[in-house]
């Protein structure tokens, strides 16, 4: 800051300051808009709840006389597809605590819980979400092949999601998908399907007409024909 003795006495009035002149306001800072903080996406229990319960009413729906029915997973019919599931929501418990899980064989379920399935399936996919709800069930990697936790919360949503659609297709039921399922679906099959089809989880994918909807997408990036008919 320059000292009012600096200034020469020879100056002219018009450059000298004058200390009695009022201060000129100061112009605000320009300060830049703030950007909308990023969306977090749901946690994976969450996800887990509303695929669950969107599931339940078709698996409830299933008579005994469909059991042998096929389904848009070739090597499935009905009753191997719903204990493919049961064993699925189960072993996915112990993933989310971070535990080995042993899938070399497929328990019956079905023929062990016998009318009450239904129900015991219920409780089961119950202690699913409450399993991947623990703090630090979503952190750090999981599963024999170290994945990120939220992808492998990511593949029992994909399985809960999919194979409800399977299971309404086989038996000729309504099925509507969770709200927010189906978009968490598209990004974990769009990253995971080349290493999928490789090891024959999914098929190749089919194409996707205009005006398809997002499960109807989703379904094809599977190699699932979102059309199909046990016919």
């Amino acid at each position: 800051m320059t000292d009012m003795q600096d200034i020469p006495d020879d100056a002219p009035v018009s450059e000298q300051a004058d200390p009695t002149a009022p201060t000129a306001p100061t112009a605000p800072t320009a300060t830049a808009p703030t950007a909308p903080p990023a969306s977090t996406p749901p946690p994976i229990s969450a996800l887990l709840d509303a695929a669950a319960q969107a599931a339940l009413p078709v698996l409830r729906g299933v008579r005994d006389d469909q059991l042998g029915l096929p389904t848009p997973c070739a090597e499935y019919d009905v009753r191997a597809l719903l204990n493919h599931l049961f064993q699925v929501v189960v072993a996915f418990q112990s993933l989310a605590a971070k535990k080995d899980v042993d899938f070399s064989t497929t328990p019956d379920r079905l023929g062990e819980y016998g009318a009450q399935w239904p129900d015991r399936f219920a409780q089961e996919a119950a202690r699913l979400v409450e399993a991947w709800a623990v703090p630090g069930a979503e952190d750090g990697p999981t599963g024999g092949m170290k994945l990120p936790a939220r992808t492998v919360g990511a593949m029992v949503l994909l399985d809960l999601t999919v194979h409800a659609w399977d299971v309404a297709r086989a038996a000729g039921l309504p099925y509507t998908p969770a709200p927010g399922c189906v978009a968490e679906l598209r990004t974990l099959v769009a990253q995971m399907a080349p290493t999928a089809r490789k090891m024959n989880v999914f098929a190749e994918p089919l194409p996707v007409p205009p005006g398809a909807s997002a499960l109807d997408a989703l379904l094809a990036g599977t190699g699932r024909d979102p059309h199909w008919t046990a016919g």
